[in-house]
Formats: structure tokens, sequence, C-alpha cells
């Protein structure tokens, strides 16, 4: 009989896993973050994701995650939900350790974090076995993570105001609108509320006739009854993605979810701020109670009473 149907079935503190490398576990913590699943070097799907507890709160436990297919995978709504995990296995590499979820044996189950009030996961695997003692190890997560800030703090995230060329920031944003312009190249229109700094255009007016400057970077102008959903406060960033470079899950960035993209390029072409995803880049997507969410939209809403009505 497996050990999730076992009676002396528990879950281990993640401070205690951590010793128990080349072991098989069972761990239940809050999600600190999620890589959206890629396809791997072989022909399985992968995704990360860290998690942390009461016992091992800082940087969180590293966890893999390998599927035959994306479906398989853990589908997270936002930071700050719970996954509830067994028979997965406790491994190494260089120096630091980590939980190997195995498809031939591990299993997991999603619930929703701490505003959620269901008694039963979102999202299980096929080799989940729901128990009635599990609910109690949720809803213990949940009163916890109450006290517990998501590692979402403001020095690791610049506004669209702290722009610097050329570099690799993260960025607190929400999604606008998708354009797919081929079947590997895409566009993210995202915005934060606040407004890019302004550029010079080295142009000549004499030559502006032959070579007209571009007002955008898309090869068609968006359709008006898009454009009319963009806010009228802030800068609307186009943030480019190659799908041969970045292999992202497009139909999980709806419009209108935060999303914390981490290592964005930040580039200028044709006078105009825009955003490039790359091989090293990652999406993790916040609760629309995150506190940088929560102050990007406070601002937003002064930023709104302030400006003069037509």
């Amino acid at each position: 009989m497996g050990m999730v149907n076992r009676d002396d079935y528990r879950f281990l503190k993640i401070a205690d896993a951590l010793f128990a490398v080349n072991q098989k576990v069972n761990l239940i913590g809050v999600i600190l973050e999620y890589s959206i699943p890629k396809k791997s070097k072989g022909t399985d799907w992968f995704c990360s994701l860290r998690i942390v507890d009461g016992s091992h709160d800082n940087r969180g436990l590293l966890v893999n995650m390998f599927a035959d297919t994306e479906g398989k995978l853990p589908k997270v709504d936002v930071l700050g939900d719970i996954i509830e995990l067994s028979q997965i296995q406790m491994k190494t590499h260089n120096g630091e350790v980590y939980a190997l979820f195995n498809k031939k044996f591990s299993a997991f189950a999603l619930y929703e974090g701490k505003y959620g009030q269901s008694c039963n996961p979102y999202q299980t695997s096929s080799r989940y076995r729901h128990r009635n003692q599990d609910m109690t190890f949720v809803t213990g997560l949940r009163r916890w993570v109450e006290g517990f800030q998501l590692d979402t703090a403001f020095k690791e995230c610049l506004l669209l105001r702290q722009l610097m060329e050329g570099g690799h920031f993260n960025l607190v944003c929400k999604i606008l609108h998708l354009l797919e312009i081929t079947k590997d190249e895409s566009i993210l229109f995202v915005w934060d509320g606040s407004d890019a700094p302004q550029r010079h255009i080295h142009s000549k007016l004499e030559n502006e006739e032959a070579y007209p400057l571009g007002l955008q970077l898309e090869p068609q102008t968006l359709p008006r009854d898009i454009l009319c959903t963009f806010p009228t406060v802030g800068t609307v960033l186009r943030v480019f993605v190659n799908q041969r470079n970045v292999q992202l899950n497009l139909s999980s960035l709806s419009m209108g979810r935060w999303v914390k993209l981490i290592s964005l390029l930040f580039e200028v072409r044709e006078g105009m701020w825009c955003g490039v995803l790359m091989s090293s880049s990652k999406v993790r997507f916040l609760p629309n109670e995150d506190h940088l969410v929560l102050e990007r939209q406070r601002k937003c809403s002064l930023m709104d009473i302030l400006l003069p009505k037509s």
C-alpha cells in the first residue's frame, strides 16, 4: 500500500526535509515563486517553484517538477497559493538542497491561499489521494501566511519611471493586451501606472518626409476597441516575446492579470521604450491583494483624482 494511504502519513516541515537528502518525503507549503511550464531538453514538460512554511520562510525550498504533458503540471493561480506534495525526492546540486517531483510516483494538490475558503483543491495530479487531515494543514498555513509577506520586496522591482536602457530589471505590471505577430513572436502590452522617462530623438526635420518617425513598434495599429481599454495615465510598455528563446504558455497571460517580470531587458527602439523577455527571464503571477499591486493601484487612483476632467 502506498505511503499516501497509510495511517502514519505525515507532512515533514521544510526545515527538516533539508536534512532528508536522497529520501522521499511529503511536504505542504505556500508558493513563493512559480515558473511558467516549459519544454525540457527531452520529451517532458518542466516547471519549478519555491515553497515556504513556518519552519523555513527565508529563500524557500526549490521544487523541480516534470510531467509528460504541460497539462499535468501545476497551474498556479497566484503566488501565495498552497501546494501539497507527496512522495517527492530530496536532492542536492551545487550545495543547494531541492525537491524533485517524479512523474512516476509523486503527487500534488493545489489549494487557494490565505484568501481561500474552499476545503477542496482546485487542481490535483492523477496520483493524489485526499485525506481528511489534509485540510488541517491547509487551514494552518492560511493562518500563518496572513502575517507573512511574500517575497516581492520594493527594492527588487523598478517602476517604469525608473527605467535605464540596456539593463535587466524586475517589473511588476498589469497585462493589458497580447498581440501575436507570428507563430514565434508576440508583444505584451503592460502597464504599472507610472510614466517612463522621456527620450531625446535625434532626427533632422528635412529627413522626416523620407524617413518618418514611427509612432508604434507593432506591424499594424491595434483596433480602436482595444486601445480604448488602455489606461489614460502612465506609459503602456511593449514587451517583445520570441517563443524560440522563451517558451511561455501565452494563454495564461490573460488581460487584466498582474505579473512580476523577472530579469526583463529594457531597450529603446525608434525613440520608444520597450522590454524584451530573454531566455533567463521569468514570469510570476501575483494576487490582486499583493502589496505591490495594491500600492500601484492606489497611486493610479490618486492620479485619476488629480487629473482635470474634460
